[in-house]
């Protein structure tokens, strides 16, 4: 649908309190009671500040807008900009107040942000009120609606919705779908309602209580799940059975003795999986894979595993007090590899998945956690223990096959689990089906309670629109099922352990965003009140529905995001699949097999499939392309189709926003130079039709999850900002753009560099040459085509580099470029490896690749540079194939240091070509350390310009012949 419209600015083009976005995004990753993300676990979510910003700024007009419209091409006065600056500062203040966790729900907030979005919506009906499409595209009563073609897990289209616009979200797996119906389509529908449950109707305070969103709901989900749980008590109860302290007991355990004769609650059985030995002598026992034996390392509250071995045989103990050595590592050796606990034999990783692919992996009972009167207990198990988890049988076991090659779940078949009924013991499968049955139980209990609480009987089913009993009592098993899948994930051979004194407990087994084998593994009570029941599972899906607005109406579907139609017409804010880092199918059919047991009958469409579908998602997998490059090439084939889609059919008054958000990696080219992720990404946007106006680096990742640990996980996210490119852009010369650079890049720098008006929000240096990429890409993909001067098109990796070039680092190096820029911020201080990863997508590098170039530490989701002390002695000019600038000044002043001007020579000789960078670069460095009174490390720049002469006269006279004999 290409549609000329008079459009007004929106203040996303233009600005963005930026700070005050990602200080609200990051504290809302902490909270976790009554925040959407509780209702049902979704990989990699937008933090709902975000998300609300960003929509806001989408849709409210810059107030340059009209100006630019009447004077298009003029440059301001000061007083014309001044006053934008101050309305900018009271839209600022809008988006500062909506972007904080406790005014989520504040329909005083809200309100407002309603109000300004349905101001600027009436600006620009009146503007273009005599277009022929006005009754269709203008219609000043009812602003356009919302739509997310990769809705996932909601956030988008949520935060749309309680800005007041009639949500839509589509996506291909339906699991999202079903997330996404949970979240904007049920809660709308039964919005206000009393609850049906017997006990509410028979309470004068239910019944005279104004209930307010979905409390209604909220209120028989905890009632029903009671119910389930009490009823599954009485079915499977004997399977979780308290355990008893014996006088025996306390004979090993003075600290038992007051408990003797108490029955305990169990809070977890610890188990660790078993394998033959490899000890002929040992070959008839099975030996523990135990990666740790520590189960509490709280101060004065610790306790570990004590195994005792008795000639062929072994059996554990519990020790009370500070862990002996070795206890923490258990049997585990480097590398997956494990020790025989009778002959200290190695136990090799390849010897482990031979025995568990013939099916010979098994597990033993190692501990019991149980609820005492003063806290837990730990105890050594028990034969009646064990042998009652081993007794369980259940009626049904998923039978679905894991996908691999994934590297997201391939090791459970290499581990001898090739379904996903593996992954569960004999009696968690016993108590998730029971559930499963239950859930359809309580399904005709809630339509009859329903019933008798007023609602028709018209049997109109959900997935028909229906609103009356059968439509409830469908949309309350929706939400008990979702507090089922949080049962599984805590409740599988998958979640471990955590000893650790500020988690102690149950690790669920998406602690990350992958499946990784388990050896030691916790099984959970789900019958009792501790980590993993089912009570407190459902309490959690109750609190988010209290976060769930009441209107408009929101809409989720299936949908392929390359063919759907509902982007008509309609703003579009979306985040796409992330390259190759997350197996979204693969890991969702984990809960797809639960929710399709327990809901097929009330969504037959949306499980109609024995598995979440794969062949079509957009991702970049190479198990299902065959290699990298067609992988690649079916990625970003598909994404530009998709954009070409979104790009045609988006409401032409508003841009479209893009959440770009897959970590920077580089990528050899047959030319021997290297592209990077960003650069493509970018490039298929922009083929797609779309025309940048805004480039804005946002904190939405948990800096502290579990998969930033050890690892450097992905913080940031790029929002692009996007508008379809007219079908009569020109195309111009180099010259021509970049003598449009040089005027719009001073006033931009100027404008973020200074924040907007009195209320100043400057983009921060590491955030900088990342967000300069917005105005400078708006003048390059306003062009149909930048022609060089052999007349091919400029490719966007040589934009972004005359982008940078404005930043005056012309002469540096990518990786200089991104240290210089760390620097800046940082200094030698340790960052997030987000904003690392954020400034080197902008650099047009990779943190991965400066780290290889020598200068700079990235671990644990941690970075930060190394200070020259710390640059290898025996390093070798010659030999190093990766040498940014920044890394020979820094080994320069190392051996200047050590060695004086003689020895600085010699690394000024075997770096000629890059002395007047490397000269530069010191100058840059002095400067920026004194302004920051960072007086050390300006002496030490200070000393290499002063000695400068001298060093290039040692230069001159180190011998050139045998240079790689200088550094030996």
């Amino acid at each position: 649908m290409t549609v000329t419209v008079k459009t007004p600015k929106k203040l996303i083009e233009v600005a963005l309190p930026l700070d005050a976005i990602n200080e609200a995004a990051a504290r809302e990753k902490s909270i976790r009671h009554g925040h959407p993300s509780t209702l049902h676990l979704w990989w990699a979510r937008r933090p709902l500040a975000a998300a609300r910003a960003v929509i806001f700024a989408q849709m409210v007009n810059d107030p340059s807008w009209k100006w630019e419209l009447e004077n298009p091409g003029e440059i301001p006065p000061n007083n014309i900009k001044a006053s934008w600056a101050a309305s900018r500062n009271r839209l600022f203040a809008i988006i500062k107040d909506l972007v904080k966790w406790e005014n989520t729900t504040n329909e005083t907030v809200l309100q407002k942000a309603r109000a300004e979005i349905c101001k600027s919506w009436g600006e620009t009906c009146e503007l273009n009120k005599g277009h022929p499409q006005a009754a269709e595209l203008f219609d000043p009563e009812k602003p356009p609606a919302f739509h997310d073609p990769f809705a996932g897990g909601g956030a988008l289209p949520l935060e749309a919705q309680r800005l007041g616009l009639e949500a839509y979200a589509s996506d291909l797996n339906p699991v999202a779908v079903l997330i996404n119906k949970a979240m904007i389509e049920i809660p709308p529908k039964f919005a206000r309602r009393p609850p049906v449950n017997p006990e509410a109707r028979n309470s004068l305070d239910a019944w005279s209580k104004h209930w307010e969103g979905a409390q209604g709901i909220a209120d028989d989900v905890r009632y029903y799940a009671q119910w389930m749980r009490e009823e599954a008590k009485r079915r499977i109860g004997h399977l979780y059975p308290p355990v008893e302290i014996t006088s025996a007991m306390a004979k090993e355990r003075p600290d038992l003795k007051p408990l003797v004769a108490q029955k305990l609650t169990v809070i977890a059985w610890i188990w660790t999986r078993t394998v033959k030995s490899p000890n002929p002598a040992f070959r008839h026992v099975d030996v523990p894979l135990a990666s740790t034996f520590v189960l509490s390392s709280k101060e004065g509250k610790q306790a570990f595993i004590d195994p005792i071995v008795m000639g062929d045989k072994y059996f554990f103990s519990m020790k009370i007090g500070r862990p002996t050595p070795g206890a923490k590592d258990g049997t585990k050796l480097a590398r997956g590899n494990f020790r025989c606990l009778l002959s200290d034999a190695p136990i090799s990783s390849q010897y482990i998945r031979s025995e568990a692919q013939s099916g010979r992996l098994g597990v033993r009972l190692m501990a019991i956690v149980a609820e005492g009167p003063k806290g837990r207990t730990y105890l050594a198990p028990t034969e009646e223990q064990e042998e009652v988890g081993r007794e369980a049988t259940p009626d049904w076991k998923p039978d679905l096959l894991v996908t691999t090659p994934c590297h997201d779940v391939d090791r459970l078949p290499m581990y001898g689990m090739p379904t996903w009924g593996d992954a569960f013991t004999s009696r968690q499968l016993v108590v998730l089906s029971t559930f499963c049955d239950l859930l359809h139980e309580v399904g005709r209990r809630v339509r009859s309670d329903a019933l008798a609480g007023g609602l028709s009987d018209d049997g109109k089913p959900l997935a028909k629109d229906g609103m009356e009993a059968r439509a409830y009592a469908e949309a309350i098993q929706i939400y008990l099922a979702f507090a089922l899948d949080k049962v599984a994930d805590r409740g599988s051979t998958l979640g471990r352990w955590d000893p650790t004194p500020t988690q102690s407990g149950i690790i669920n087994a998406f602690s990350r965003q992958a499946l990784p084998m388990t050896w030691d593994f916790a099984e959970s009570n789900p019958l009792g009140d501790a980590s993993g029941n089912y009570l407190s599972a459902a309490e959690l899906v109750a609190k988010s529905l209290s976060s769930f607005t009441p209107r408009p109406r929101g809409f989720a579907s299936q949908e392929d995001a390359a063919t759907q139609n509902h982007s008509v017409g309609r703003v579009i804010s979306t985040d796409p699949p992330y390259y190759d880092n997350i197996g979204y199918a693969e890991l969702s059919d984990f809960f797809y097999v639960w929710l399709r047991r327990s809901l097929r009958t009330i969504f037959p469409d949306l499980f109609a499939t024995i598995s979440v579908p794969k062949s079509e998602e957009l991702v970049a997998s190479v198990h299902r392309h065959g290699s990298k490059t067609q992988a690649e090439a079916f990625f970003l084939d598909g994404m530009t189709k998709v954009m070409r889609h979104l790009c045609q059919q988006s409401h032409p008054s508003f841009p479209v926003t893009i959440y770009y958000a897959f970590k920077q990696s580089e990528t050899a080219t047959v030319e021997g130079t290297s592209s990077t992720g960003w650069e493509t990404f970018l490039g298929a946007v922009i083929r797609s039709g779309f025309a940048l106006t805004g480039t804005w680096p946002m904190r939405t990742e948990l800096g502290n999850r579990l998969i930033g640990a050890g690892t450097n996980a992905l913080a940031s996210s790029i929002v692009l900002v996007c508008r379809p490119r007219p079908e009569s852009a020109e195309t111009v010369s180099r010259r021509s753009f970049l003598r449009e650079l040089n005027q719009i890049l001073p006033e931009a720098l100027d404008e973020m560099t200074r924040g907007s008006g009195d209320d100043r929000s400057p983009v921060a240096p590491v955030d900088l040459s990342q967000a300069i990429i917005g105005p400078g890409m708006a003048v390059f993909s306003k062009y149909a085509a930048v022609l060089e001067a052999d007349g091919t098109p400029m490719t966007v990796q040589t934009a972004l580099r005359l982008i940078n070039r404005f930043l005056a680092e012309d002469d540096f190096d990518h990786d200089t470029q991104f240290c210089l820029h760390w620097f800046e911020q940082y200094g030698w201080k340790e960052g997030r490896f987000g904003e690392a990863d954020t400034l080197a997508r902008a650099k047009g590098t990779s943190v991965d690749g400066v780290k290889q170039s020598g200068v700079l530490f990235a671990a644990g989701g941690i970075v930060r540079l190394l200070r020259w002390a710390e640059y290898p002695s025996d390093w070798n000019p010659v030999g190093d194939e990766r040498l940014p600038v920044w890394e020979a000044l820094h080994h320069l002043i190392r051996i200047f240091k050590a060695e004086g001007e003689s020895g600085a020579g010699k690394v000024l000789a075997a770096v000629t070509a890059k002395a007047e960078a490397t000269r530069q670069l010191s100058y840059r460095l002095y400067t920026l350390c004194e302004r920051a009174g960072w007086a050390e490390d300006a002496r030490a720049y200070n000393e290499i310009i002063t000695s400068w002469s001298a060093i290039e006269t040692a230069a001159a006279a180190a011998p050139k012949a045998h240079q790689d004999d200088l550094f030996g």
